[in-house]
């Protein structure tokens, strides 16, 4: 397996693998299935990053991050998505690592995920990557005609 920077040959599966998660699961609240045009925005967006675990089938999974939120107090926290075509596997791992490494070069001291609670499997890997509960927001999220919980994990990256 080699982690590495999406390119657009990239595209096309991650997109199969992202719009699976947001048809089939309560993973993410959104109901708005990525296209092209949005994953292409991604490999330009400089304050971004895009990350791919590739093996010989072609895309594993895929890591990408962003500004947590608008504004320059939080310009060092970063919230990520995480999607593996096989949980379980070792992908996730992978691609976690390698996003923190790199993260930290950026200069990101803390990564925030933001996890529907119907989802213990992703709640599980966070903590077993050392991400640290930090709220859960009742009923924030809306999909498949019910009201989700948030959980929100952090784990702060920066060395002391």
């Amino acid at each position: 397996m080699l982690i590495r920077p999406a390119a657009s040959t990239d595209l096309p599966q991650v997109r199969s693998l992202w719009n699976a998660m947001i048809r089939d699961t309560t993973a993410t609240f959104t109901t708005i299935l990525k296209t092209d045009e949005d994953l292409a925005a991604l490999l330009v967006q400089r304050e971004r990053a895009f990350l791919i675990a590739e093996v010989a089938n072609g895309c594993a999974g895929f890591i990408t991050w962003g500004p947590f939120r608008a504004g320059p107090g939080y310009a060092h926290t970063a919230e990520h998505s995480i999607i593996t075509a096989h949980p379980g596997t070792g992908v996730g791992s992978a691609l976690m690592a390698a996003a923190i490494d790199e993260a930290r070069a950026q200069g990101i001291h803390v990564m925030i995920a933001c996890i529907g609670s119907e989802n213990p499997g992703a709640i599980a890997f966070h903590r077993r990557m050392g991400f640290a509960l930090a709220g859960q927001l009742p009923q924030v999220g809306r999909k498949s005609e019910r009201w989700h919980d948030l959980i929100v994990m952090s784990r702060i990256i920066a060395d002391p």
